[in-house]
């Protein structure tokens, strides 16, 4: 799954590299920024995104996708009452073409959520007071380039946008870091990273289903990431976590396997 991003790039930096521009509404401020040492999807902070339906823009947008009929400005009423939506923050990918709320939007309001990388949980075989030893590893490109993730946006009806990012399977990486399943399906998930060659594609209008699949089945290999374990602040309620040191390295001594 995806439930915590980091996103330290000015808006500059990302209108240059996507050549988009930024689109604020009436109220445009040039000093906007949304930035994060660690983006924690639960608070559902607002993150720049790349609409479908704007093309050549960026746009702020809330994580945690919401139906069009819902109240965006009720969004903590409406997940405490819709718990089954895990706050909306991820869609499988295999179930959007069925998914009686959002099964159109895949075709008409896709989004790229440009971040500079993400944290999962690592299981370890170590247990600490009856419970397992978890540790979180921070995932990046190893180029330094933004990570493009792919998701879907809604707009509610009082006209806030909001986003979800999409998972696939995990591949062999991901599977032996994010190594306890954390859905009912019981199975291994990854966030579907686009290629660079397919940013563009992702966005294009017209798309049928073979080719949208095709895209999500075929995001950014393993080989093309970094990763490693990071400091157990991460996830402190106090928000600890949101600092710039928050991604680096730290030795445990619990961890088996190779990264």
């Amino acid at each position: 799954m995806c439930y915590s991003t980091r996103t330290t790039k000015k808006i500059g930096e990302l209108e240059d590299y996507y050549e988009v521009e930024r689109l604020l509404g009436e109220e445009e401020d040039k000093e906007f920024e949304l930035i994060y040492n660690h983006a924690n999807g639960w608070a559902h902070p607002n993150m720049w995104i790349l609409p479908q339906e704007r093309k050549g823009f960026v746009i702020p947008a809330k994580w945690g996708v919401m139906p069009s009929n819902a109240t965006g400005v009720d969004f903590k009423e409406f997940f405490a009452k819709n718990r089954g939506a895990f706050g909306g923050l991820n869609l499988r990918c295999e179930d959007i073409f069925t998914n009686y709320r959002y099964e159109d939007n895949i075709y008409s309001k896709r989004c790229v959520i440009p971040v500079d990388g993400f944290f999962e949980p690592h299981t370890t075989s170590v247990k600490v007071k009856g419970k397992p030893f978890k540790v979180p590893f921070y995932f990046k490109r190893r180029d330094d380039k933004p990570m493009s993730l792919a998701g879907i946006y809604n707009i509610t009806k009082d006209k806030m946008v909001t986003f979800t990012i999409f998972t696939n399977k995990a591949t062999p990486l991901f599977e032996d870091i994010h190594n306890q399943p954390s859905n009912k399906h019981g199975d291994f998930r990854r966030p579907v990273v686009l290629q660079e060659g397919d940013i563009e594609y992702w966005l294009e209008d017209g798309l049928d289903k073979d080719e949208i699949v095709d895209i999500m089945d075929n995001g950014l290999e393993d080989a093309y990431f970094d990763t490693w374990p990071i400091s157990k602040d991460l996830h402190k309620r106090n928000g600890e976590g949101d600092r710039p040191d928050i991604i680096d390295k730290v030795e445990y001594e619990e961890i088996e396997i190779n990264y």
